[in-house]
């Protein structure tokens, strides 16, 4: 190949380059909490977040099944092995797997239906940190959970580092609804009254799934100004 033929591959990859750049969303994830996050992101990896350091991910369009969470008491060694009290996520730094409850989540699916956005934040794997999640234009509103679900959580779900979800807790299908078919419980109520924006069980959609415009971008705030101070991770109170 001489050099005049690369030239035009070169052009075609830088194209490539810049078409998949500018249908990327931007995702800055910032920990305002006063103690160490490990923030996790499928996909986008892991990243230690001291109080008040930031980490920004780029996620093309079309992504879908996505979420972000921030994981407590963690402890890692130079090659990034290690463990997580809560959202653990195979005992890696950089998580290629969803995190283990109990884990506030932000979750979403860019450039989908009507080339719109869906996200949300999610308590149906339990809660461990409050958390904010909003689009930074568009004209969308942002969601928040900022309750004192640690330091409120009902006994039968009360685990280091956080509030379990009871599916994790009980294994039944009125809470894991593996057959379709389940509505609220105490448990769930208990979840939507603190955080009403949020997903309580896995059929809260009406209530619980917002849109945006495709093209905008977002951020993720763990514990947002207006938290409750008593809804540090339980090991850390």
């Amino acid at each position: 190949m001489t050099p005049s033929d690369k030239l035009p591959l070169l052009f075609l990859l830088l194209i490539f380059i810049f078409i998949s750049t500018t249908h990327a969303a931007t995702f800055v994830i910032r920990n305002q909490c006063p103690y160490t996050v490990w923030a996790a992101a499928v996909p986008g990896g892991g990243r230690r977040l001291d109080r008040g350091q930031s980490w920004t991910i780029n996620v093309p369009a079309g992504t879908a099944g996505a979420r972000i969470w921030g994981r407590t008491g963690c402890n890692f060694d130079a090659s990034g092995r290690g463990h997580c009290q809560t959202g653990d996520c195979g005992g890696v730094l950089r998580c290629s797997a969803y995190g283990v409850p109990p884990n506030t989540l932000a979750e979403y699916a860019l450039k989908q239906f009507s080339n719109l956005d869906f996200f949300d934040i999610s308590l149906v794997d339990g809660f461990n940190i409050p958390m904010d999640f909003s689009p930074t234009g568009g004209g969308c509103r942002g969601i928040r959970c900022t309750a004192d679900i640690n330091g409120q959580c009902p006994n039968a779900l009360r685990v280091a580092g956080g509030c379990n979800n009871p599916c994790t807790t009980f294994k039944t299908d009125q809470y894991c609804c593996n057959s379709g078919s389940c509505g609220p419980t105490n448990y769930s109520k208990f979840f939507k009254q603190r955080c009403p924006d949020a997903y309580s069980y896995p059929k809260d959609d009406p209530t619980s799934t917002f849109t945006c415009p495709s093209g905008v971008n977002y951020r993720v705030v763990f514990c947002p100004t207006g938290s409750s101070t008593s809804s540090l991770p339980l090991s850390s109170q």
